[in-house]
């Protein structure tokens, strides 16, 4: 059984058509890595996945349940209350941290887990610790985001998306905002955690990392899914002139 599954996904943004009929399965364990040029909806696709926007049609699935329904056409939701059962099946690293500015690091992770999962005090700080360490940031739990670096405040959100113990993380450009040497920091906190098989789809742009770490990639473009298969078919290998021209371009940069 799939982790998470959406089915004939379509959403639009005016006149303007983003998502065109997306199917993607991600199993357990699997990492799925999604890339393309600006601008072909793979940020949108991760914000109706973590239901930050709304399906226009299609299905939306986290672990044999359905969220998101199509019926007629359209995708039509579990009501607020059923919904919000769902929303610790995912855990979401964005691109520039959202991190709350007003809460140290300690509180950024523990918070959710405080709110959602009604994990007493000790525990969510025990599980923010143990995390803390994990990502190398153990002293750092009585710090604002505002006096880490880019990196810093990355490997906080990762560890806020871990806190919850979530079924499938999903990553969009998490290092699109760092620097060079901050952008290997966070590629390898990835790594490891790919090590550990934890279950991820990765919006990105590293396509190298895409392939060293990837069971599956994925190539979109104007909406659509182009290209899908193992790294090395997509990345080394394409098949569709879109994926070439597109791979060419970071060839010759």
């Amino acid at each position: 059984m799939s982790v998470f599954e959406i089915k004939n996904a379509r959403k639009s943004f005016g006149d303007l058509e983003v998502l065109k009929d997306i199917s993607v399965s991600v199993e357990k364990g699997e990492i799925v890595s999604i890339i393309g040029p600006s601008g072909s909806g793979k940020s949108t696709f991760l914000r109706c996945a973590t239901m930050l926007e709304r399906l226009d049609g299609g299905t939306l699935t986290y672990s044999g349940h359905t969220v998101a329904e199509d019926k007629d056409g359209k995708a039509v939701y579990l009501k607020n209350n059923e919904l919000r059962k769902y929303y610790s099946e995912f855990g979401l690293v964005f691109q520039n941290f959202n991190l709350f500015p007003h809460y140290n690091v300690m509180k950024n992770i523990t918070d959710p887990l405080l709110t959602s999962k009604k994990a007493t005090p000790k525990e969510a700080e025990e599980i923010g610790k143990k995390l803390l360490e994990k990502m190398g940031l153990s002293d750092k739990a009585d710090y604002y985001p505002c006096q880490l670096s880019g990196g810093q405040q990355q490997r906080v959100s990762i560890a806020r998306a871990l806190a919850m113990n979530s079924n499938i993380l999903f990553f969009d450009e998490p290092t699109s905002a760092l620097d060079p040497e901050l952008t290997g920091d966070i590629l390898r906190v990835i790594k490891s955690l790919a090590a550990e098989k934890m279950t991820m789809v990765i919006v990105t742009h590293e396509i190298e990392f895409a392939r060293s770490v990837s069971d599956r990639v994925i190539f979109m473009s104007d909406g659509v899914i182009v290209e899908e298969g193992a790294p090395d078919d997509v990345i080394l290998n394409p098949k569709n002139e879109r994926t070439k021209a597109f791979l060419k371009k970071f060839e010759e940069i």
